[in-house]
């Protein structure tokens, strides 16, 4: 990932409709959920939702899949393992057996 990159999907996130739905979708998981239940769980307007979803997948964070008539989002989460790992690329100065609780509780190689 490069910094282009990492600041579109932080520009993305830094909404609260959209980051709510980004930790909706991270905690359903792979199959991620169809646009109207989103909607639904959220008591959000649909219309006003397709705007924040279109915003989160442009952004790479979102995937989209068509099934029959409806669209089902999901996080990214290559794209957000992505993004943490640019984010910590130079952590500690390269010494990266200074930052083995990080990237323990990340779940990253160090």
């Amino acid at each position: 990932m490069n910094q282009e990159s990492a600041i579109e999907a932080f520009a993305a996130l830094a909404q609260p409709t959209r980051i709510t739905v980004f930790r909706l979708l991270v905690r359903q998981g792979p199959g991620g959920l169809p646009a109207l239940e989103i909607a639904r769980r959220l008591g959000a307007v649909p219309s006003t939702l397709s705007g924040h979803l279109a915003v989160l997948k442009r952004a790479g964070i979102l995937t989209a899949t068509r099934h029959q008539r409806e669209i089902h989002y999901a996080a990214n989460l290559v794209a957000v393992n992505d993004l943490i790992r640019f984010l910590l690329a130079d952590c500690c100065g390269g010494q990266v057996e200074n930052c083995s609780e990080i990237l323990s509780l990340l779940r990253l190689e160090a």
